[in-house]
């Protein structure tokens, strides 16, 4: 419970300062988190990312200002963190469908994006089996892309049928065939890349031109096994990795990518399996 309970006060933390600049390092230190580890919680836990639920809300009374008040639009915009009154146009119209002036007619509908609320995991969900592992650095090659977070479970299966489609994988099998593909999660923000690939020797990177490479640093990995038909395990692995497994435990994430580990098999089949790699690093107090 007590990554709820911070939440729930992140949450206060936010609801009390929507006029204030909230950069995610101020919510983080105010719950007594790392920006990185708490950015991924809060989206797991809420299906949204930090920067999105914090800008909808202000926007949320923003237009409740405009509409009950005679208070110039661009003192509005800026008493909510925008620095130009088209810039908080722009993002007033993509929530509510209309302009701040037209949210003062009467009649105009606008919208109030409430507070989320975070559901602690059931009975059901209360053990993880993971084991921890060493790993050095190592190389990456592959395709990426930047998806949208919050629809990834929509955007990454899509990505993988493209690159289906289009012969990645067979050239990524011709680079590097003895290794499993993987799919690594980079960043976390409202938009994320996302990189299909394989593990790389350096005679591999010669070869992959054009392609995208990364170096993942040496780090400490929790390594999850899964089985069921993707892509339903990994996401539902995931999940449990934030909402049950991190909880429970002294670990925090390492601000590294995350890596999904594809084995060979059919991954359509009941007891197909694949991991989730987190990388972690022990708790601090911040």
């Amino acid at each position: 419970m007590e990554w709820q309970k911070r939440l729930e006060e992140a949450l206060e933390f936010i609801e009390s300062n929507l006029e204030a600049s909230l950069p995610v390092e101020t919510i983080a230190k105010a719950v007594y988190s790392s920006p990185f580890h708490f950015q991924r919680m809060f989206h797991m836990w809420s299906g949204i990312t930090l920067g999105e639920y914090v800008r909808k809300r202000k926007l949320t009374l923003a237009a409740q200002e405009l509409a009950v008040s005679s208070t110039k639009v661009v003192d509005v915009a800026l008493k909510y963190g925008y620095d130009t009154p088209e810039s908080f146009c722009k993002a007033f119209r993509k929530l509510h469908g209309v302009s701040p002036s037209a949210a003062r007619k009467p009649g105009v509908s606008i919208k109030a994006f409430p507070r989320v609320s975070f559901e602690p995991h059931t009975p059901g969900d209360a053990e993880v089996e993971y084991h921890i592992v060493e790993k050095e650095a190592f190389t990456v090659v592959g395709r990426s892309a930047e998806l949208v977070c919050g629809a990834e479970g929509r955007t990454r299966p899509w990505f993988w049928g493209e690159s289906r489609k289009d012969g990645t994988f067979d050239k990524l099998s011709s680079l590097s065939a003895e290794t499993p593909l993987l799919g690594l999660t980079m960043s976390f923000e409202e938009e994320f890349t996302y990189m299909i690939a394989r593990e790389a020797n350096a005679a591999s990177v010669v070869l992959a031109q054009g392609w995208s490479v990364q170096t993942i640093p040496a780090a400490t990995w929790a390594i999850f096994p899964l089985a069921g038909p993707l892509p339903g395990v990994m996401q539902s692995g995931l999940r449990n990795i934030y909402k049950v497994w991190f909880p429970a435990t002294e670990f925090e994430h390492a601000g590294l990518p995350e890596l999904e580990v594809y084995l060979p098999g059919d991954a359509q089949a009941e007891d197909y399996r694949c991991e989730a790699w987190i990388p972690i690093v022990k708790k601090t107090n911040i």
